[in-house]
C-alpha cells in the first residue's frame, strides 16, 4: 500500500538517521533478500503491534492491519524484531474479518515475508488467556535461537503480564534478549523491574550481550536508572517518543543494550504507521562490541 498524499514513506536504510555512519544497504524492493550486513553489525526493532487490530480514521469501526503490518516490518530490514500484544490466537477476530485474518499465529504469520522470499525465526510467549483465544510476547529473529523461555510476570488478576527470553546466536556468540511488556500501574512496573533485574544479574552472564526491549509504559522514566545501575546497560534513545503513534508525546517503548556500540536509532512516525498500531516502532542499528 503506497503512502497517503504527502507523507514520506520511510525506508529501510532510513531508520538510523542519528547515526554519523553510513547505513546498511537498503533493500529497494521485498523481492529482494534482507541485506548481508558487515560481521556483527544487527539493525533490532521493538513495537507493540496492537494485536493487529486498529480502529479507523474516524474511530467507528475496527479494521485488520495485520497484512500491511507484515509488509512493513519486512521493509524495516530488521535482524530483531521485540513485538508485543501478538495475538497467537482469536477466534472472534477470524470470524469478523473472514478473508483478512490469517489461519495461524501472528508471530508465524508475520515472520514469512509477503513474497515469501524470507522468513525469520520465532519464539511466542503467551501472556494472556481466554475464552476464545491468547496473545503474548514474541521475538522474530534472523538468527538462530537457541533458547528461550517465558516467564509470568503478572503483578495482579486484572494484568496478565509476561517476559520472553531468547537466546540467539549471534557471530558466534549467544545475545540474550528479553521481549517486555509491563503494567499500567506504576508500582507494578516497579515490582516487575525489581523481578527482571534480579532474573538477568543471576541468570545472565555478567558479559554476555544484552538487549532488553519492549513496551515498558514507563511514561514517566523512572526505571531507566535502575536498569542502567544493575545492568550496565544504555538506552538506545533517550527522546524515543513513541505514542500515540499519529503524533507521539509518551516515551513508552525503548531498546536498552548491553555489548554493543550504537550506530543509531529512530523512530518511524506517520501517518501510515499510525494506522498500523496505537504505537509507532522504534528502531536501531548496531554492533557487537570485540569480547
Amino acid at each position: 500500500m503506497s503512502a497517503p498524499a504527502g507523507e514520506r514513506r520511510i525506508g529501510p536504510s532510513e531508520a538510523g538517521l542519528v547515526s554519523t555512519h553510513a547505513p546498511p544497504a537498503e533493500r529497494k524492493t521485498l523481492d529482494e533478500a534482507p541485506t548481508e550486513r558487515p560481521r556483527g553489525r544487527l539493525r533490532v526493532a521493538t513495537y507493540n503491534i496492537h494485536k493487529g487490530v486498529i480502529r479507523d480514521l474516524f474511530g467507528l469501526r475496527r479494521v485488520a492491519s495485520v497484512h500491511e503490518l507484515r509488509a512493513r516490518l519486512h521493509e524495516l530490514d530488521a535482524d530483531l524484531i521485540f513485538l508485543q500484544e501478538v495475538q497467537g490466537k482469536n477466534d472472534r477476530h477470524a470470524n469478523r474479518f473472514e478473508g483478512q485474518w490469517p489461519g495461524e499465529p501472528q508471530d508465524q504469520f508475520l515472520a514469512r515475508s509477503p513474497t515469501l522470499k524470507h522468513t525469520f525465526e520465532t519464539a511466542y510467549g503467551r501472556n494472556a488467556n481466554y475464552l476464545h483465544g491468547h496473545h503474548g510476547n514474541a521475538l522474530l529473529s534472523r538468527f538462530p535461537i537457541v533458547r528461550r523461555e517465558n516467564r509470568d510476570f503478572s503483578d495482579h488478576a486484572l494484568e496478565k503480564r509476561g517476559v520472553l527470553h531468547c537466546v540467539v546466536r549471534v557471530d558466534r556468540r549467544n545475545v540474550h534478549c528479553f521481549v517486555i511488556h509491563f503494567g499500567l500501574f506504576a508500582k507494578s512496573r516497579e515490582r516487575q523491574a525489581d523481578a527482571l533485574v534480579d532474573w538477568i544479574v543471576r541468570e545472565v552472564p555478567r558479559r554476555a550481550p544484552l538487549l532488553i526491549a519492549g513496551d515498558f509504559n514507563d511514561w514517566r522514566d523512572r526505571l531507566s536508572r535502575r536498569f542502567v545501575e544493575s545492568l550496565q546497560v544504555s538506552e538506545v534513545m533517550g527522546s524515543a517518543r513513541t505514542f500515540p503513534a499519529l503524533v507521539p508525546w509518551l516515551r513508552m517503548d525503548r531498546i536498552y543494550q548491553r555489548g554493543f556500540e550504537l550506530r543509531g536509532a529512530d523512530v518511524l512516525r506517520g501517518p501510515s504507521w499510525a494506522r498500523l498500531s496505537d504505537h509507532a516502532p522504534l528502531v536501531a542499528d548496531l554492533e557487537l562490541k570485540r569480547p
